[in-house]
């Protein structure tokens, strides 16, 4: 049963079935980490389990393949052939889950040409950047924490009661605009602050309300208008 195993691949080489075992199984182990690593990096609205799922799979495929072609030519073009009758349709909604998908390509390229140590290395350094991009938010450009909208009722000039009232909560505010609304006197004002802390919005708005010349406050985080 062993030597049937063995050698059942008709092929010009046997089939190392020590190297099979340890390619596929570093294939799906590197599946694994990547997977994980997506699963609790990931934001936005685009998660799929699906997608998490082929993740793993992925390079064990590439890995398989790149065995099956074993440097023949033959075999190259056979597989190619194949693939372009499968055609495979899907719209990748983030930019970062194709890198993801490259990763472990890459992966299942290496560990399928048996060059475990650039697996196993690449694998661990791929994690490694995705969770330091993760962690330290790169590339982000969000410099504020709340957008706050409101009515002002009173004239201009005393809008420097509501002007200290913001500097008390927020280490810098900005004006984003103002226009005038329905009374003489009214102007609607749209504030952006960098909160003192980001923790206690609900207070901001519970004492901003009371302010004179203050109403129809609103407002909204920051992180939900960009960087989506």
């Amino acid at each position: 049963m062993n030597d049937w195993l063995q050698f059942g691949d008709t092929a010009p080489l046997p089939t190392d079935l020590p190297t099979l075992g340890l390619a596929l199984l570093l294939a799906y182990m590197s599946g694994q980490l990547i997977a994980w690593v997506y699963m609790y990096t990931h934001s936005g609205l685009s998660y799929s389990r699906n997608f998490v799922s082929s993740l793993i799979i992925i390079p064990i495929t590439v890995s398989l393949v790149m065995m099956v072609l074993d440097n023949n030519l033959v075999t190259a073009f056979s597989l190619l052939a194949v693939f372009a009758i499968v055609r495979f349709r899907n719209i990748l909604r983030d930019t970062l889950d194709t890198v993801y998908i490259l990763t472990l390509i890459v992966v299942g390229m290496a560990a399928g040409t048996q060059k475990f140590t650039t697996a196993i290395l690449g694998t661990l350094f791929a994690a490694f950047v995705l969770i330091f991009i993760w962690f330290t938010n790169f590339g982000a450009r969000q410099r504020y924490d709340l957008i706050l909208n409101l009515r002002w009722v009173l004239p201009l000039s005393q809008l420097s009661n509501l002007q200290e009232f913001l500097k008390r909560h927020s280490l810098k505010t900005v004006l984003a605009s103002q226009r005038s609304g329905s009374g003489l006197e009214a102007t609607h004002l749209s504030y952006r602050l960098r909160l003192r802390d980001p923790d206690q919005v609900d207070l901001l708005l519970d004492e901003i309300k009371q302010v004179d010349g203050v109403s129809d406050v609103s407002s909204l985080r920051a992180e939900d208008e960009s960087e989506v």
